[in-house]
């Protein structure tokens, strides 16, 4: 006879205890390894350990399974839901950290180095790092979907062990990532002439001095060349996107995105392990795990200000539903469920590709004033520690030089006991950049590729004004060889007096200047226009004509508009010259323009630093618009 497996097993009181307690326990254990209870971890993290293996137990003997495996449902379901929608809002940046984990010595390096396979890249996809984006954030959301319905839930069980081993592994090599240490890799380089073949060349006569740089292999076509190369550590995970920074006011550490993992995984395997007992949601299960899942994303909107995933979990859960129950030959099943889930997520990505994230939690954001987010950083906070080494345990002891318990412990008489290794400045208070470093964000030109079009605009004239300083001229006594300086740099051990003489005081070129910056400009103007382009070679064209259009009304209206872009100077000049181009342009970092706009091109209205509007190619305004409801305010 077939038992009805419920989700109370052998007694519903004692199970909700020992889920209650394993939750318990799993809290303990991640707080305890969390660098804040550094002093009491193994207190945490023993009590926690004890508390899940007792539970685990318990729930196992009393037929709890079923329990805890509904409860992991829905937490599982609805943190994935948020994560995946918070990704799906920003594909393109999620795709830049892809990219980032791509390049050869980022997540390649681990490969190279468990498998001895000095020649793995995973270069390929960084061309198809978008795409993967997308299919990371639909997966996500259809998964998680489908986990709190109850649908193909032991197929969706082998893809959520799967994805969270891959998380984990993600996170458990940026946690560890050395950038101190060192891997081999292999690289292969064309011998053809072209850029490649200079490359050849250059690692060649590199081997001969650099014993780092060692040639494996050499003919007419190719030339085999192993490295010893440091990785390149990827800092944040990215597992929130900009979201963290945008709303907590930072990112999880890569220790805490690998706890939150591992968290996630022991949930998972909790489902995957009850596989075989679970159910599709009947309506009374539906009624009372999909309002559970929604509080829980409304306290995850919360916490990162953005209430977008309630309502789009309402609408993808209820249409899964509604496909599930139609019991059309079909799609009225799951898998037609998860279609429809996917299709909403496509509508959603499609909208965000198109014009700009739904929530921009980037410091470019509309209504953010740029100036203050310069400011906003925390230099932290660092103790020195005197780092001592007991001679027959190994343990080591770290120290307050100045405290009355180092005074008091006269460690460094017990010469015998214990050694001094070194002192250290121990983190108390971690760094934190400014949101905008002002490093990245200096949009400038050099004083010479200066055109007409930027020596017009009245934030360069003034520092143009300094362009001049006063100098000297000098004639060499025994070569009559002229020399011209600036007065500063005149000192009699360098120009001594009888080997020169000072002939006229002059204006020389000031060597200080050599640049113009319009940051200042952008951050303290009435008002400004900016376009942002990233790349000259991949601007969309068809955008052009209107940009002009707004160009030509703001100059008629005397308000400044520039461009900001990530290209050169020659290729600024072609650019300007091929469309016929009468418009401000400067360089800035490429990374910043990314953080700034995904679009390529974007526009910002400015005013006095402040944000006041954002705009795609897609979605520009008409300049009568911009004055009226955004600089006439």
């Amino acid at each position: 006879m077939k038992t009805t497996r419920t989700i109370s097993g052998h007694s519903l009181p004692l199970n909700v205890l020992f889920v209650i307690l394993n939750l318990a326990g799993l809290t303990l254990t991640t707080i305890g390894f969390h660098d804040h209870f550094e002093g009491q971890k193994m207190l945490f993290a023993s009590l926690g350990i004890g508390l899940m293996l007792f539970s685990a137990v318990a729930l196992i003997f009393f037929k709890g399974r079923l329990m805890i495996a509904t409860v992991s449902r829905v937490i599982v379901g609805s943190l994935f839901i948020v994560s995946g929608l918070i990704k799906a809002n920003d594909p393109v940046g999620f795709s830049y950290k892809l990219e980032e984990y791509f390049e050869d010595g980022a997540l390649a390096y681990r490969i190279k180095e468990m498998f001895g396979s000095p020649g793995f890249s995973l270069e390929y996809f960084i061309q198809h790092a978008l795409l993967l984006s997308v299919i990371i954030c639909i997966a996500e959301i259809v998964l998680g979907v489908l986990v709190i319905i109850g649908g193909k839930i032991r197929f969706v069980s082998w893809l959520l062990v799967i994805m969270m081993l891959f998380f984990t592994f993600l996170t458990w090599h940026t946690s560890t990532c050395d950038p101190k240490t060192r891997f081999v890799d292999r690289d292969t380089y064309s011998m053809e002439i072209g850029k490649e073949s200079h490359m050849a060349n250059m690692k060649i006569e590199e081997a001969i001095t650099n014993k780092d740089v060692k040639i494996i292999s050499k003919n007419t076509k190719e030339v085999v060349v192993e490295e010893l190369k440091s990785p390149q550590c990827v800092t944040d995970c990215g597992c929130f996107g900009d979201a963290m920074k945008g709303s907590v006011g930072r990112s999880l550490t890569p220790k805490e995105s690998l706890w939150k993992d591992i968290v996630l995984l022991y949930l998972v395997v909790w489902i995957f392990a009850a596989q075989r007992l679970i159910q599709p949601n009947d309506v009374r299960q539906n009624w009372i795990y999909v309002p559970i899942s929604m509080m829980l994303i409304a306290g995850l909107s919360w916490v990162f200000d953005w209430y977008f995933p309630i309502l789009f979990s309402i609408v993808a859960i209820l249409a899964a539903l509604w496909v599930y129950r139609i019991r059309n030959k079909f799609i009225g099943n799951h898998y037609g469920s998860a279609l429809m889930v996917t299709f909403l997520c496509g509508i959603f990505i499609w909208y965000v590709l198109r014009y700009d994230p739904l929530r921009d939690y980037r410091p470019y954001a509309v209504g953010n004033y740029l100036p203050d987010l310069t400011k906003d950083g925390d230099p932290g906070k660092y103790q020195s520690m005197l780092v001592y080494k007991n001679l027959q345990t190994g343990e080591k002891k770290e120290y307050d030089g100045s405290s009355k318990e180092f005074m008091n412990s006269k460690i460094w008489e017990k010469t015998k006991e214990w050694k001094y290794l070194e002192m250290i400045n121990k983190e108390i208070k971690p760094m934190r950049l400014p949101s905008i470093d002002t490093a990245q964000f200096n949009p400038s030109r050099a004083i010479k590729f200066l055109s007409e079009d930027e020596l017009q605009l009245e934030a360069v004239k003034k520092q143009l004004k300094n362009k001049k300083v006063m100098g000297l001229r000098l004639i060499d006594n025994v070569t009559k060889e002229k020399k011209e300086i600036p007065e500063i740099e005149y000192n009699v051990e360098s120009y001594p007096k009888d080997a020169y003489t000072v002939t006229d005081t002059i204006e020389v070129e000031n060597p200080d200047l050599t640049d113009v910056s319009i940051r200042d400009f952008l951050f303290k103007a009435p008002e400004v226009i900016v376009v942002f382009s990233k790349s000259l070679k991949e601007f969309d064209l068809k955008h052009l004509g209107e940009l002009k259009g707004i160009a030509a009304k703001a100059k008629k209206a005397a308000i400044p508009f520039v461009f900001v872009v990530g290209s050169g100077d020659e290729e600024i000049a072609a650019f300007k010259k091929k469309h016929n181009l009468h418009i401000p342009i400067f360089i800035n970092d490429g990374v910043e323009l990314k953080a700034i706009a995904r679009s390529n091109p974007a526009l910002l209205v400015l005013k006095y630093g402040r944000v006041k509007g954002k705009y795609t190619g897609n979605s520009l305004p008409a300049f009568n618009w911009i004055q009226t409801n955004l600089l006439a305010k």
